[in-house]
């Protein structure tokens, strides 16, 4: 018993060693962000994917070619940029079906696919309801491999409010729908800054601060949002989570827009991927299919974008018969009338 006693702070520190050093740690939720739990040795280098928008428009099959050739190359983890479903509903049964549709899709990814929701699949609060009976919380954070990931809600609006946008959404989208564009963009909706750029709450940004101390020693910080919230001018935009990250290493990532851009801010990347099988502008050289591809290494990260139609299987093919597809809009023949 004596020498029990004598050798248990030794165990003690010996496990508190053990779960500092875990590959993956996150908060426990009773349902999680993710599809399946990453369990890896601990290793230095290590490869992520990030996928683009889906949806405002689409095209068959895309995704599929997205998934295999993922699968092919293997990352340990599949990050989400949101708009996941075309959603806008408050029928909850649909919502099943397209997100059912959605994770079997990706399932053949074979990595770990962690969710982020958009304007999309955050459309009203019934749909903010479902999100987190499905997958949880709607924003949150992860370590892996001593690397920080902030998973940003760039929908995070008053419940009020957020009825407001969804109703003045549902009432541009019809003149849309019907033809009449220019009539559409002189409605309330593409008059609310929330369309473009979204809103952090003060809850959201406590969150954040708090992960961002807990873990100050991580070797790279990565913090994705649907929306560029960045943009957004304060209390609701980002500045308190860029404040908290001061001046540790990170790289912030987008989408909503669909189009490819890379700019500096605070002597740091932030990037906006375009698609990986949403609506694009067939007017835009920088609206393309592809996934970022992400390496973690000594140093800082290396960043590729991968356009899905150049990247082929063995036989020399686009997987799934991608061939056959159009990834990039200015490219594409108009669809018959």
């Amino acid at each position: 018993m004596k020498i029990l006693y004598l050798f248990s702070p030794l165990l003690v520190l010996l496990a508190c060693k053990e779960k500092q050093t875990s590959p993956f740690s996150a908060d426990v939720y009773q349902a999680t962000p993710w599809s399946y739990t990453p369990t890896p040795p601990p290793k230095e280098s290590f490869s992520f994917a990030i996928i683009g928008d889906l949806n405002s428009g689409e095209r068959a099959h895309v995704l599929e070619v997205a998934a295999e050739q993922i699968q092919l190359l293997r990352p340990e983890l599949v990050l989400s940029i949101g708009d996941l479903v075309e959603g806008g509903t408050e029928d909850t049964v649909e919502l099943q079906k397209q997100y059912d549709h959605f994770d079997e899709r990706m399932a053949k990814a074979k990595s770990p696919v962690f969710h982020l929701g958009g304007n999309h699949d955050l459309t009203n609060p019934v749909m903010r309801k479902f999100w987190e009976n499905r997958y949880g919380r709607r924003y949150y954070h992860f370590v892996y491999q001593n690397v920080l990931f902030l998973m940003l809600d760039s929908e995070d609006y008053p419940e009020e409010r957020m009825w407001q946008i969804y109703r003045a959404r549902a009432r541009a989208l019809q003149l849309i729908d019907s033809g009449k564009r220019e009539e559409a963009e002189k409605t309330e909706y593409f008059k609310m800054p929330e369309r473009v750029t979204g809103e952090i709450s003060e809850a959201q940004s406590a969150y954040f601060e708090k992960a961002i101390a807990d873990n100050p020693d991580v070797r790279w910080t990565f913090v994705l949002m649907h929306k560029p919230v960045w943009q957004r001018q304060e209390p609701k935009g980002l500045g308190r989570i860029e404040a908290a990250l001061g001046t540790r290493d990170y790289t912030v990532l987008n989408g909503h827009l669909h189009k490819y851009s890379y700019q500096q801010r605070n002597g740091r990347d932030y990037i906006m991927v375009a698609t990986t099988g949403g609506g694009q502008d067939p007017k835009s050289d920088n609206a393309f299919d592809h996934i970022t591809w992400v390496t973690m290494r000594t140093g800082e990260p290396a960043i590729l974008n991968l356009r899905l139609e150049g990247m082929l299987d063995k036989t020399g093919h686009v997987p799934l018969g991608g061939d056959s597809l159009c990834f990039q809009a200015s490219k594409c023949k108009p669809a018959a009338p």
